[in-house]
């Protein structure tokens, strides 16, 4: 594999919100957005995943979602507690939140401008599959594929996390070194991959860098989940979509379980399916060979279906 050299940026997507960027390999070459999950810095889509995209032949972005990391933070717009929100959903109250999914969708299309990109493959994992299903909706000329890993259309009936998983998620944010070891161990361990497949060398190390990189907000994390439970449903809309697609979930996953992943596949016409054995709600060094086999798959479909629509105005 070889080694990339990676750049920072910082875009203003918005007059109020400024994203942190960072990209991998030649300008050039066909371009990949990454979309992060519900409170993940853009360190969840691990640097030698990127770089391996990156010598597929690939300009590689991934960035910080609002609220998370170095990009913006909307302080002062608050939300009540993740538990206190989902008893309101239950309760059938309606909720107002400072933005949604579409919102975020729409930051990573403005993501694209900055770079002069068109289009782009997109992948997001679990919130960012979210993101990324919104942002084929919304943005359908602009995608070049669609990768949903570890996600949900959000339907209601599907199954919900598992209780001991959300638990481990809401776990408040480590506040020295040795705390954030600790935190992260018992969060991955709950809600990632099988035994023989647990990467704790991983965990540990993006665990430390994003600790020493930036800090954890509640309120934050707080605004992006009352942003998913504020969204609804995307199934409807995700079966009108012509994007080629790739649902990628793992069978042991606790945290969006894989009924849900199937949902979604069901929901997109056309999609691939690909269920990883003993896979978590986490990305480990083990799996990636097998990620990018499927990954390219689903690249070269849509390279095929962009080309045709560029050169003859239709789809393939």
């Amino acid at each position: 594999m070889t080694s990339h050299l990676h750049h920072e940026y910082f875009v203003d997507v918005r007059d109020d919100v400024t994203l942190c960027v960072e990209t991998f390999g030649d300008r050039e070459d066909t371009p990949v957005l990454l979309v992060c999950g519900l409170g993940a810095q853009l360190l969840t889509w691990p640097q030698g995943l990127c770089e391996l995209m990156a010598d597929a032949g690939h300009f590689v972005i991934r960035f910080d979602n609002r609220d998370v990391g170095k990009s913006t933070r909307l302080a002062g717009q608050s939300v009540p507690s993740p538990h206190a929100l989902t008893d309101k959903i239950k309760e059938g109250i309606d909720i107002q939140v400072p933005y949604l999914l579409k919102d975020m969708a729409d930051d990573a299309a403005l993501v694209l401008d900055h770079f002069g990109i068109d289009s782009a493959h997109v992948l997001g994992c679990s919130m960012g599959g979210m993101i990324a299903q919104d942002f084929a909706i919304h943005h359908a000329n602009r995608t070049r594929s669609l990768t949903s890993i570890m996600s949900t259309t959000s339907r209601p009936g599907l199954p919900p996390p598992r209780q001991h998983a959300l638990a481990a998620l809401l776990i408040p944010p480590a506040t020295s070194p040795d705390e954030v070891l600790g935190r992260a161990m018992l969060v991955m361990r709950t809600i990632g991959s099988t035994e023989e497949h647990f990467d704790e060398e991983m965990v540990s190390e993006l665990a430390l860098e994003a600790f020493d990189r930036a800090d954890s907000c509640p309120d934050a994390f707080a605004r992006q989940f009352a942003a998913i439970l504020a969204s609804g449903s995307r199934r409807e809309a995700l079966m009108e979509l012509k994007v080629k697609a790739l649902v990628l979930h793992g069978s042991a996953d606790p945290l969006i379980p894989v009924e849900c992943g199937e949902d979604t596949a069901d929901a997109i016409a056309g999609s691939e399916y690909v269920v990883v054995e003993g896979m978590g709600h986490d990305l480990p060094r083990k799996f990636w060979a097998q990620y990018m086999d499927a990954f390219q798959r689903v690249w070269a479909k849509g390279e095929r279906q962009y080309r045709w629509r560029r050169d003859f105005g239709r789809a393939a």
